[in-house]
C-alpha cells in the first residue's frame, strides 16, 4: 500500500508539467501548493487520515477520497455561480480541526471522518472553482485535484512515518505542527 502511494505521488508530480499548458492551466496544479491554508488543509487531511489507518486501515483512502470527491462537488457549485459565505473562514477552520484532530488523537468512525473531510472539502473545491481562469477549466480542475492528491499523500507519507519512529507522540507533533501553521496564516492576515 505505501509503495502505491508513493509510486501515484511520483506520478501525480511528474504530470504536473504535462498541465503547463498556456498560461491559466497550470495554475489549478500550482493554486493549492500558493496558499498555505490550502497547502496545510490537504496535507492535514492525510495525516488525520494515516492515525485513523492504524485501526481501520480503510481510512486511509476513504477519508482522502471523501475530500476529493466532495472537493469536485463544491468546484461545481462554485463554477455553477452559487454564492456561500464564510468562505475563506472556513478553508482557514480546516486548518485548524485537521490538526486539532491528529494533535488530540480524535478517532472517528470513517464515515464521520470522511462526513468531517468532505465538509471542508467542498468549501476549498468551491474555492478552487472561483479562481479559475475563463479558459481551460477542465485542466483547471484536474490540476487542482492532482495537486490535492499529492498533498494528501505527502500528509499519508507523513504521518505513517511519524507513527513508526515515534508512534502516537510523532503524529500528535504533525497535527500540532499544523495548527502552527494555521495559527501563522491567522496572525499573518
Amino acid at each position: 500500500m505505501t509503495r502505491t502511494i508513493c509510486l501515484t505521488a511520483l506520478l501525480l508530480a511528474l504530470a504536473g508539467p504535462a498541465l503547463a499548458h498556456p498560461d491559466h492551466e497550470a495554475s489549478g496544479f500550482l493554486h493549492p501548493f500558493t496558499g498555505i491554508d490550502h497547502l496545510l488543509a490537504m496535507v492535514g487531511v492525510g495525516i488525520w487520515a494515516a492515525f485513523l489507518a492504524v485501526r481501520k486501515p480503510a481510512a486511509a483512502l476513504l477519508v482522502p477520497a471523501a475530500f476529493l470527491a466532495m472537493m469536485a462537488v463544491g468546484a461545481a457549485a462554485g463554477f455553477a455561480g452559487i454564492k456561500l459565505p464564510l468562505v475563506e473562514a472556513i478553508i482557514l477552520g480546516s486548518v485548524f480541526v485537521f490538526g486539532g484532530l491528529s494533535m488530540t488523537a480524535v478517532r472517528l468512525p470513517a464515515a464521520a471522518a470522511m462526513a468531517v473531510a468532505g465538509l471542508f472539502a467542498f468549501f476549498h473545491g468551491y474555492a478552487h472553482a472561483l479562481e479559475a481562469p475563463h479558459t481551460g477549466a477542465g485542466t483547471y480542475i484536474l490540476g487542482f485535484m492532482a495537486a490535492t492528491t499529492l498533498l494528501q499523500a505527502a500528509g499519508l507519507g507523513l504521518g505513517w512515518a511519524a507513527l513508526r519512529m515515534l508512534g502516537d507522540l510523532g503524529l500528535r507533533a504533525l497535527g500540532g505542527a499544523v495548527l502552527a501553521g494555521g495559527a501563522f496564516v491567522l496572525i499573518a492576515q
